[in-house]
């Protein structure tokens, strides 16, 4: 199978361990960026997975090409050009402190990307799926423009579409996002998300529901999946991830699948968070890998969470983990033992 995915990548740096940034005195360099872990988790699975963006041509743009390629991922459709690549610094969260990330994007080269550098025929020659996210469009008007005629253009050649909400405040407003977002509903047929991105992009709320303080209610996050496939009536499934945030380092892990037909609980876990950032990107790429390969509902989410627990277990951006690692959680195998 053949998955395109379209987004930015930065270029992500993190002091030492747990240091925070005004200790540090070196700090470590990966890449990452939601479409983009998405994609490598899909090579990871031993699909052909094709990231499309817009980066510098420099040193800087070459490295993160050659670390892609490293992961399997197909980067012939990334435009090079433009002023420079975003950066992001984290700090990674203990026991109560959280993790936190600090964003140096503004005018990042995908900034500038328009429709005419995109050859759309050749993307989508042979492919099976299109994801995208709400960061994305929210980087600035060109950039929301190429998104919904992306996500247009794969549905009109046959694809299936996956759209993870992902509400960033500091990139656009509520008012901003729920326009664009809901232009891109009609050619969506997964939407992935949790209750407080469909309660800021489209005003729906899950009953019984406290984030901060650590509580879900599964049935309010049914009948908010209800909502929304009534509100967009071309989406095929609602997607949520439940966090149980009872501190930076313990959560409680689980997901939910909606769709016309009912709603699918996954197993739920209880996770030792080593690194949380692209928690949700890994279950993103779990989910569509299986439902791409054919598995039933519950198959489907019990794969997406079970591969987002082992990535709260991995440091950096990508989930580096195969489908037997993934297939052997979900099966019920979590004990840790070492593999000999």
């Amino acid at each position: 199978m053949k998955f395109i995915t379209f987004g930015e990548i930065m270029m992500r740096l993190q002091p030492e361990g747990y240091k925070r940034i005004s200790q540090a005195e070196r700090f470590d360099l990966c890449f990452g960026g939601s479409e983009a872990n998405v994609a490598v988790s899909l090579a990871n699975y031993g699909q052909e997975a094709v990231f499309l963006t817009k980066i510098p041509d420099n040193a800087i743009g070459d490295r993160c090409i050659r670390d892609l390629k490293a992961n399997g991922v197909d980067t012939s459709a990334i435009v090079l050009g433009g002023p420079r690549m975003g950066i992001y610094f984290t700090e990674k969260g203990a026991s109560q402190r959280a993790s936190t990330c600090l964003y140096d994007r503004a005018g990042s080269s995908i900034t500038t990307l328009k429709k005419k550098e995109i050859n759309v025929k050749k993307l989508f020659a042979g492919a099976t799926w299109f994801h995208t996210s709400g960061i994305t469009p929210a980087l600035g008007k060109d950039v929301a423009d190429v998104t919904v005629a992306l996500m247009k253009a794969a549905k009109e050649k046959g694809l299936t579409t996956s759209c993870d909400l992902n509400y960033r405040k500091k990139l656009w407003s509520k008012e901003e996002a729920n326009k664009v977002m809901t232009a891109c509903m009609p050619y969506t047929d997964v939407l992935i998300a949790n209750e407080e991105d469909v309660s800021d992009v489209f005003g729906l709320h899950a009953d019984g529901t406290n984030i901060v303080g650590g509580k879900l209610s599964e049935q309010g996050y049914i009948d908010l999946g209800k909502k929304v496939l009534d509100r967009f009536p071309s989406l095929k499934y609602v997607a949520f991830t439940l966090r149980e945030s009872f501190s930076a380092s313990r959560n409680g892990w689980s997901g939910l699948l909606v769709s016309r037909n009912g709603a699918t609980k996954s197993k739920r876990y209880e996770l030792d968070v080593i690194d949380r950032v692209g928690g949700g990107d890994s279950f993103s790429a779990g989910l569509i890998y299986a439902l791409a390969s054919g598995m039933d509902d519950g198959a489907a989410i019990n794969f997406g969470i079970a591969a987002s627990a082992l990535k709260h277990s991995i440091e950096g951006d990508y989930n580096r983990v195969s489908v037997a690692e993934v297939t052997k959680l979900a099966e019920g195998d979590g004990s840790g033992r070492i593999q000999r």
